[in-house]
């Protein structure tokens, strides 16, 4: 897959993080650049969302910082980082029985319009990508009677009138049945291809292959191998990653191209 030269938008210089005794992320840089999909790809525990959160400035690490640009994360508020960073989580739970509409048009609040203060322009933009991730028929559900997949898609959208041109999602396909996985990766590269930076964790390497310019190894709090998805997630390097025996990786590809 051809290589990104776009400027980069997010850096991590060797970021370091711990749950007490339990060291999860031990120097780990990244650079992060418009127009390009990165997957991070691990077994659990070994730092994906950590990293993310580390990325969103969520969790503060022990060492090392997240840059924006020339700007530290750390320095900056909220409201600045929802400017240029869009958060996608793995799960949500709507604290009230809000319509998909409502829960889209609640990433425009960084932005000062949200429901009865929306503008024109902020309405004309839900609508959009209700639209566009194929979700309109939704519109006026309530946000907790619909599918874990709808609800998926639903932040998805609520992650893009955000404005933001940094997006980050954690497992974004893990919800979702085949169709609807290949309909919203087929959307993120195509959100890259118009100058977004798309950050993913999965545990599928297949999904890095069909739409990731880059892949990001992480086993042991440190990067493994960073670099195209063809070169990188290799059946040695995949059984390395996970722990297994050829056959098992053979008995869990079997028939897939």
């Amino acid at each position: 897959m051809e290589s990104i030269t776009e400027p980069v938008l997010l850096r991590a210089q060797q970021l370091t993080y711990g749950y007490g005794q339990r060291q999860v992320l031990n120097g780990v840089s990244l650079d992060i650049r418009a127009g390009e999909v990165l997957a991070l790809l691990g077994p659990n525990g070994t730092g994906k969302s950590t990293l993310l959160k580390l990325l969103l400035g969520l969790y503060t690490a022990a060492s090392g910082e997240v840059y924006i640009g020339q700007n530290a994360l750390s320095e900056m508020t909220r409201r600045e980082i929802a400017g240029h960073i869009a958060y996608v989580p793995q799960h949500h739970v709507s604290p009230f029985p809000y319509t998909v509409r409502q829960v889209v048009a609640m990433g425009r609040f960084h932005a000062g319009g949200v429901f009865g203060r929306m503008s024109e322009r902020d309405s004309e933009l839900v609508q959009q990508v209700l639209e566009r991730l194929q979700i309109i028929h939704l519109a006026e559900r309530r946000y907790t009677e619909i599918s874990g997949g709808e609800q998926q898609l639903a932040l998805v959208c609520r992650a893009l009138v955000q404005g933001a041109k940094i997006l980050m999602l954690d497992e974004p396909a893990s919800a979702l049945d085949f169709g609807h996985q290949a309909r919203l990766l087929a959307q993120l590269r195509q959100l890259a291809e118009e100058g977004y930076a798309v950050v993913m964790t999965t545990h599928h390497p297949h999904h890095a292959r069909m739409i990731a310019h880059r892949a990001v190894m992480l086993k042991s709090g440190l990067v493994m191998a960073n670099g195209a998805p063809a070169d990188i997630l290799t059946p040695e390097a995949i059984q390395q990653l996970y722990d297994l025996s050829a056959q098992e990786l053979a008995a869990f590809t079997r028939g897939i191209a």
